[in-house]
């Protein structure tokens, strides 16, 4: 893993390094113990692109809870085929019917961050102790929790092992205007539910249109003090690497 001043250097290099240059250092340094995690935003399938084009062979995965679109199941099997890649689904362990009968009805209506918890976090957690870098479509744009992100961060996965993980946010400095340029320009499957007003898009239950001129995942938990799932959110930044 880095040392304190190597993730300073890094993360200032790649302020001003192209995404291709930050994902080519990625694979070059890790290889598949690097993998970029999707939930099909707009910044993720940029990523997949470019990716591609490198010929960096990142494996790839996204959190199926069971609770997604029709749209986006679609959309995962259209990318498999424009890319010619297979996309893990990470599955919980617990089923929505187990859910129900552990939580009571619609967990997502009465206790959201349990839900996410259960259906995401827990999913993650398992794939993540396989790998030494977790690639993500994270960018500063997209919302006040996100405004500080670093390109290059190290997080404490597991304190008892004193095991850490890289996290690589190569597309922190995009707007989304840049994002949505290129996948129409390259002709990049998108989720179809945002030409009807969604601008992020998560569970089926958790997710409404948003207007334009609020921020990018106002549609999301409406009604509650929630703006993060919470898989960005489980962890702490390591001491001493604070970007």
């Amino acid at each position: 893993m880095l040392t304190p001043d190597e993730a300073r250097s890094l993360n200032e290099r790649f302020d001003t390094a192209s995404t291709a240059e930050i994902l080519r250092w990625a694979w070059e340094r890790f290889g598949p113990r690097a993998a970029i995690g999707t939930s099909f935003q707009g910044a993720g399938l940029v990523m997949m692109d470019l990716a591609r084009k490198e010929g960096l062979q990142f494996p790839v995965f996204t959190l199926d809870t069971n609770l997604l679109f029709p749209e986006t199941y679609e959309l995962k099997r259209r990318l498999e085929e424009h890319f010619g890649l297979r996309i893990e689904g990470l599955q919980p362990e617990v089923s929505l019917q187990q859910q129900e009968e552990a939580q009571g009805p619609a967990l997502w209506k009465t206790n959201p961050d349990l839900c996410c918890t259960i259906r995401k976090v827990i999913p993650l957690q398992g794939r993540l102790a396989d790998l030494d870098c977790w690639i993500t479509g994270l960018r500063r744009q997209q919302s006040d929790t996100r405004s500080g992100i670093g390109i290059l961060e190290v997080y404490v996965f597991d304190e008892a092992s004193g095991r850490d993980i890289l996290k690589l946010n190569p597309m922190a400095n995009w707007s989304r205007e840049a994002v949505w340029a290129h996948l129409k320009e390259n002709g990049i499957p998108y989720n179809p539910l945002h030409d009807r007003g969604y601008r992020s898009i998560g569970c089926q239950p958790c997710t409404v249109p948003s207007a334009g001129g609020e921020n990018e995942r106002a549609g999301r938990w409406t009604g509650f003090n929630k703006v993060e799932c919470g898989i960005h959110t489980f962890m702490s930044k390591k001491a001493n690497f604070q970007i």
